[in-house]
């Protein structure tokens, strides 16, 4: 049994990753300063011997003096544009000193990290499907910057700490993820189409609708997480994501459809900086991990529409 902490344990890809944790009878610290998590989320561990919550925001200073940590994932920080750009300069600061932060508590407990990087990374990509080596096309000084390029210095502070203290690191890069426990002010697409469908609301497409992402299942996302972190002799980055490619105008057709909807398509004007094309190359995943998604994205809506239905009742 070992011993484990997660930053952003509450939050939508935080709490399946604790519950997974638990279920492999592990011992789990969560970290989460309830910006963008829920302690709904984990209502159903808090009572569990084996796990701990604590609320913390990594800005500041994390002591761990009762318990010797052998594994860090790292998952705090505001993933959906509306978090991150409601404070840009927090979610810069959670992406340098609370990196720095989580790094040194590794360093101390001599525990292997794990970074939950981001497909943005890539930015709004010249290669496609991108794959690991590519470096990117992003705007330093736009409005996702604090995002964007605040996991770009995440995964150098990451790689520096590896070669300057021979810290072990794994970061893997997530392509878009959905699933159950999405917050439903997220502003993500996936929970957007769905809510504005069950309540028979305009769903509004930006730009044209023809720019594509590619969704994974966040149980087959978890799962890629896992074995990422228990994987010998490999660091990453690593694509973690659905190489399956959707324009927005088919999964907003697709939503429609599943839930039966009398909701029409608006179209708004594309924000700044948006990636018009996102789709994962996961031959690394395959070779290295063993690893590719398994549930196919009708399935997946699926699960996530009976959620969002038990919230909204």
């Amino acid at each position: 049994m070992k011993t484990i902490l997660v930053t952003g344990g509450a939050g939508f890809l935080g709490s399946h990753l604790c519950d997974y944790l638990i279920n492999k009878n592990e011992k789990v610290i969560c970290v989460d300063n309830l910006f963008t998590g829920s302690k709904k989320n984990i209502e159903q561990l808090l009572d569990n011997p084996n796990f701990k919550f604590i609320n913390h925001d990594i800005i500041d200073p994390l002591y761990i003096e009762d318990a010797t940590i052998e594994q860090i994932y790292n998952l705090a920080c505001p993933a959906s544009p509306i978090h991150y750009q409601l404070n840009p300069v927090r979610t810069v600061k959670a992406n340098t000193i609370g990196i720095i932060n989580m790094l040194g508590l590794a360093k101390k407990h001599k525990a292997r990290i794990l970074q939950a990087s981001t497909s943005e990374v890539y930015g709004d990509p010249l290669e496609h499907p991108q794959k690991e080596t590519y470096r990117g096309n992003v705007n330093p000084i736009g409005p996702r910057a604090c995002y964007d390029e605040g996991k770009r210095v995440a995964e150098t502070l990451f790689f520096d700490y590896h070669r300057q203290h021979n810290l072990e690191i794994r970061v893997m890069r997530i392509f878009n993820t959905y699933g159950p426990r999405m917050a439903q002010n997220d502003g993500r697409v996936v929970s957007n189409f769905i809510l504005n469908a069950l309540r028979n609301s305009p769903i509004k497409i930006y730009g044209d609708g023809k720019q594509t992402r590619s969704f994974c299942y966040v149980s087959d996302l978890i799962e890629g997480m896992y074995r990422l972190m228990n994987k010998e002799d490999f660091m990453g980055p690593i694509n973690i994501g659905n190489p399956g490619e959707f324009t927005m105008l088919e999964l907003a057709n697709k939503v429609l459809e599943l839930t039966g909807s009398k909701s029409c398509i608006e179209f708004e004007p594309l924000p700044q900086d948006d990636p018009m094309k996102r789709q994962p190359d996961i031959s690394l995943a395959k070779e290295k991990l063993g690893w590719e998604p398994k549930v196919p994205l009708e399935e997946g809506l699926k699960y996530t529409i009976e959620h969002f239905k038990s919230t909204l009742n």
